[in-house]
Formats: C-alpha cells, structure tokens, sequence
C-alpha cells in the first residue's frame, strides 16, 4: 500500500462503487528517492584506498617473510651442525662404553683363567704329572737331537741333510749361533735372508732325527773336516751327557778373535783332539777367553799341561785341569766333622781357662768419672766448728 490511496478512498468526497478493488486492479506507480551523486565516488575512491593500502601493505609485508625463510635456512644448516656434532659426541661414548665392556670382559677371562691355573696348579698330583711328562718329551727330543758346531757360514740345509742323511730320516734342522748383518733385524730373518755379519766365520746347528739310535751313530761324524778350517763338533743335546773331566783341559786368556781350529792345531801335538769348545757371546759371537779341549786318552792332558804359558796368537795361554765338580763338592757331613772337632777343642780350652777364673785377681777398672764432692748439712758443720 502507498500513502494517500487508503486514506483518499475512505474520505466522504469519492464515493467510488467499490473503492476497495482499485487498489488490486492498477499498480501504483514506484516511489523513487533521489540520492546525491557525491556519495557513489567517495565511496569508490574510499574502496580504492582500502585496496591500494591493502596492496602496500602486501608488499611491505613481503620482506619480512623472505627473511624469515632465510633465516629458517639459516638456524636449519645450525641446527644440523649441532646434530651431527651430537650424533658424533654420542657414537663416540657408546664406542667408549663397549671398549669398556670388552676390556671387562677380557679382564674376567684373564681373571677366570689364571684362577682354573691356580686350581690346576694347587692340585699336587696333577702338576707332578704335568711336569714329568714336560721332562720325559725334552729328555727324548734332546736324545734325538745332535749338536753340530764350527760350521762355516755359507752352509745350507741342503749340506747337512747330505751329511747326516746316510744315519737315518731327518726331522728337522735348525741354525743358531748367527749374527745379523744389521741390529733391527732377528736372527731368523737373518737366516732366512741370509744377511750375515760380515765378520762372522761360523754357525752352530741342531739336526733332529725321528729315533734316538740314529743320532747315536750321527756322532760318528764328529772331527770331520766340513769345509777347509773348519772341523766341525758333533755331540748330543741331551743335559744328561756329562763330559769326561779327566780328559779335558781348560785354556784362559785366549784371544777373543780365535778360532776352533787354531786351538786344535795348537794342542794336536799332544795327542787326538775329540773336540774344541770356545765359549762366546751369543749377540756378537766373539769369545771370552777362555774355554776346553777334549782329548781321546788321559795322556794327552799331561802333555797338555806342559803348554802353559805358551803363546797363542800374541797371547801367553793358561792351561789347567778340569775340576770335578763331584769331587769339589764335598759331602755335609765330611764338611761339618772337622768344624765340630774344633768347636768341642774350643769349648774344652774356654771352660779350663773358666775353671781358674776365681783363682786370679781381676784388677778393677778405674772410671773416668769426675769424683763429686761429698755435702755437709749445716748442722753438723756448725758443730764441727
């Protein structure tokens, strides 16, 4: 409804047949309210400046966000750093712990095992039986081993296997007594090397066989010229083989540069030379000078002793008898008979001396002391006065 219609039609003035059914057959006409034209272009410019600020303020809020990337980059490269200083820091004290753990370990292997040898070794029939059986295996090696001395320096294995092959088999041989060319290198690279010290002139040998009646007959070869010089000295390794002290003599002040064979051309002349021994020193192979001539009968020792004093290469040599150690050590009760005959002489003089003691005047001693001056009590010096 509009404003007018109703209250026009119910005025006195119109009276319409039917006022009411106008109002439903004939639209009215819009009512239209003018409005300024200024309104529309401030609103405009105002929503251009709300979106123009918007823009700037986009765009001004664009850096920050690039620079907060970048230093999200930044503190990401850090953090990775510190990470793997942290991974690094924790491998090497879980490393640490397990070496830990294993030295522990070790230690209580170590520890268990040195307990079960203590047990084992605290039984008394377990290691008597141990030890016999050690001693009966060398005994029968050293039984089958021979000792092969004064050999030249460029002999081989080959040489001694063609030497000692004709007895029986061989099992095993081993050089010793070699010096090295240079310090920092082992006797057995030496040898295997075969770099030798220039003035080294000989090398020792054992030769084992597979049977002990084999390196029996092996001793026939001893005294046999090897090369020119160099007659070589065969003997058992066992320690059971004890030398003939009745015929053999001992030779001191000897030169340290001597060889076997000057000394057995020195004492040839007495008689058959079994064997030459010149003790040396194990690292640089010269000797000490001193050492033994076995001969073959106790005749040759006397004609030997007539040698002393003699020269040998520059040197006035000594020559004496070999003491038998046996005899050298003498029983306990030989050693202690004589001391308690003299003891009970002692005791015999001492108490007839004693026996008199009453008899004589001991003079007493005069003391050194200075003598103190005997103190009057006053009373009995006023008397006295």
């Amino acid at each position: 409804y509009v404003v007018g219609q109703v209250s026009g039609s119910l005025g006195a003035a119109a009276a319409p047949a039917a006022p009411l059914a106008r109002l439903f057959r004939a639209a009215a006409p819009p009512v239209l309210v003018a409005v300024p034209a200024g309104n529309k272009k401030r609103k405009r410019i105002e929503e251009g400046e709300n979106v123009s600020e918007d823009q700037s303020s986009s765009v001004m809020q664009e850096p920050p966000i690039k620079a907060k990337k970048a230093r999200k980059k930044e503190r990401s490269e850090a953090e990775k750093k510190l990470s793997e200083r942290e991974n690094a820091l924790e491998q090497a004290d879980e490393d640490e712990n397990q070496k830990l753990s294993q030295n522990k370990v070790k230690q209580k292997k170590k520890a268990s095992q040195a307990i079960t040898k203590i047990v084992v070794n605290s039984a008394p029939g377990a290691t008597a039986k141990q030890q016999r059986r050690k001693r009966v295996a060398d005994e029968t090696a050293d039984r089958r081993t021979v000792f092969v001395g004064n050999l030249p320096v460029n002999c081989t294995v080959q040489i001694l296997k063609s030497l000692f092959k004709k007895y029986g088999q061989i099992q095993s041989i081993r050089f010793r007594s070699l010096i090295p060319a240079e310090d920092t290198v082992s006797k057995k690279v030496a040898a295997i090397k075969h770099k030798v010290h220039p003035n080294a002139k000989f090398i020792n040998a054992y030769v084992v066989f597979k049977e002990e009646c084999d390196a029996q007959k092996a001793l026939n070869e001893n005294g046999t010229e090897i090369a020119s010089g160099f007659h070589i000295r065969v003997d058992t390794a066992s320690k059971t083989n004890s030398h003939d002290s009745k015929r053999s003599v001992f030779l001191g002040n000897l030169s340290y540069d001597i060889c076997d064979d000057a000394v057995r051309e020195h004492f040839h002349v007495c008689g058959d030379v079994v064997g030459v021994r010149v003790v040396r020193d194990r690292r640089t192979g010269l000797g000490k000078g001193f050492g033994y001539v076995l001969f073959e009968n106790t005749d040759a020792v006397h004609l030997a002793l007539k040698l002393n004093n003699s020269v040998l290469m520059g040197r006035k040599i000594r020559v004496q008898r070999v003491a038998d150690k046996k005899k050298a050590q003498k029983s306990p009760d030989q050693s202690r008979a004589p001391k308690e005959r003299v003891d009970k002489k002692k005791e015999e003089k001492s108490c007839s001396n004693n026996s008199f003691v009453g008899e004589k005047a001991t003079p007493l001693k005069k003391s050194t002391k200075p003598k103190r001056l005997k103190t009057i009590p006053r009373s009995k010096a006023g008397k006295n006065k």
